[in-house]
C-alpha cells in the first residue's frame, strides 16, 4: 500500500456543499466522484440557523464548498456554523472552498473610522479552526496575507482567455485587440490578461466612484480596435457602463467584457442589456435566476475540483498555474 492509498484509508475525503451555489457544488462533487454529504440547514423564523451533518466525519478530510454571495451575511453565518460543527465532530482536516469571497473589496483603510472587513472575515473564519482556504480570484491578492493558514488562490482569468481564443474572438496573430482596464487599479489584471493575446492595454481614466456613469478619457489607443474590458467582478454594472461608453466614444470597433464574478446586484441586468456589448463572459462562481442577454457563463468546476484533489493528495497547486501559464 502506497502513501496515497494509506491516506485515503485513514482520512477519507468528504465533501459538503452549502446553499450559496448548489449547482456548482454538484458539478464539483461529480468530477471528484464524491457524493455531497447530506447536510440539513434549517432557518428559524427569527433568522437563526441550525445545522445537522448527516453522517460521521470523524478522522476525515472535509472540504466545505460555499459561495458567500447574496444573501451574503446569511451564507457566511451558515458556513461558520457548519465549520464549528465539523470542528466539534472531530474532522481530521477542514478545508474551506469559497468560489466567491464577499467583503474582499474592503481590504484597506482609506478613510478615518473605516473597517478593514476582509481582515475581519479572515479572523472569523480562522476562529473555527479551519486548516486551509481555497478561493477564486480575490479582489486583491494581498488578502492572502490576512490568513495564518495556507491559502490557495486559484485564477479563473486563464479560463476566460481560453474562451476568447477557442471562439476566434481574439487571437495572438490579431493586431486589432486591446485589453481595457476600467480604472487605474486594474491595470495589472489587464496586462496579465493581454498576455494571452499579445495585446496592448488601455485604461479608462475613471477617477472617483461618483463619476461611474460619465464618459471618461482613455489612456491608450482603442480607435478601430476590438476591445475586451476585463475586471474581477461586475456588481451594479455602472462601472462597466461607463467603461463601455468611454471606449466607444474613443472609437472602438467592438466591445467585449470578461469578469470572474458576476454579482449583478440592483438593476445590473437591465444596465448591461442596454450597452452595445457583443458578449459578457463570466464564470459560474455566483448563481442567479436571471442573466443579461449576451452573458456567457464558463464553469470553474474543473478548476476547483482539481484544486481540491491536489490538496487532498498533497500535490503542488503550482502545477495548475504552470498549465495556465502555457497558454500565454
Amino acid at each position: 500500500m502506497n502513501k496515497e492509498e494509506l491516506h485515503e484509508l485513514l482520512h477519507p475525503m468528504k465533501v459538503i456543499g452549502l446553499g450559496g451555489n448548489p449547482v456548482l457544488n454538484e458539478k464539483i462533487a461529480q468530477i471528484l466522484h464524491q457524493p455531497l454529504i447530506e447536510t440539513a440547514v434549517h432557518h428559524f423564523s427569527d433568522g437563526e440557523i441550525q445545522v445537522n451533518i448527516g453522517e460521521s466525519i470523524r478522522g476525515c478530510d472535509v472540504f466545505v464548498i460555499q459561495s458567500i454571495q447574496d444573501p451574503v451575511n446569511e451564507n457566511f453565518m451558515e458556513l461558520e456554523i457548519v465549520l464549528d460543527a465539523l470542528h466539534r465532530a472531530s474532522a481530521h482536516n477542514v478545508n474551506v472552498v469559497i468560489p466567491y469571497l464577499a467583503y474582499s473589496r474592503s481590504d484597506t483603510k482609506t478613510r478615518s473610522r473605516e473597517p478593514i472587513t476582509a481582515k475581519l472575515i479572515a479572523n472569523l473564519l480562522q476562529l473555527t479552526g479551519i486548516d486551509r482556504l481555497i478561493v477564486v480570484d480575490l479582489h486583491a491578492s494581498q488578502i492572502q496575507g490576512f490568513y495564518n493558514i495556507p491559502v490557495d488562490h486559484l485564477h479563473a482569468m486563464p479560463i476566460l482567455a481560453q474562451y476568447f481564443l477557442d471562439n476566434g474572438i481574439a487571437r495572438k496573430e490579431d493586431d486589432d485587440i486591446v485589453v481595457v482596464s476600467p480604472d487605474h487599479s486594474g491595470a495589472k489584471l489587464a496586462r496579465n490578461f493581454g498576455q494571452y493575446f499579445d495585446a496592448p492595454i488601455a485604461i479608462v481614466d475613471q477617477r472617483g466612484a461618483r463619476y461611474d456613469t460619465e464618459v471618461h478619457d482613455m489612456i491608450g489607443d482603442v480607435k478601430g480596435k476590438k476591445c475586451i474590458i476585463v475586471d474581477d467582478l461586475i456588481d451594479t454594472g455602472s462601472r462597466m457602463a461607463a467603461s463601455t461608453k468611454s471606449v466607444m466614444a474613443a472609437g472602438a470597433k467592438k466591445v467585449y467584457v470578461a469578469a470572474t464574478h458576476a454579482l449583478l446586484s440592483k438593476n445590473a441586468t437591465e444596465v448591461l442589456n442596454e450597452l452595445p456589448i457583443e458578449q459578457i463572459v463570466v464564470t459560474d462562481t455566483i448563481k442567479h435566476k436571471r442573466y443579461p442577454d449576451r452573458m456567457v457563463r464558463i464553469s470553474v468546476d474543473q478548476l476547483l475540483a482539481r484544486g481540491i484533489d491536489y490538496v487532498y493528495k498533497d500535490r503542488s497547486i503550482h502545477e495548475i498555474f504552470d498549465e495556465q501559464n502555457r497558454l500565454k
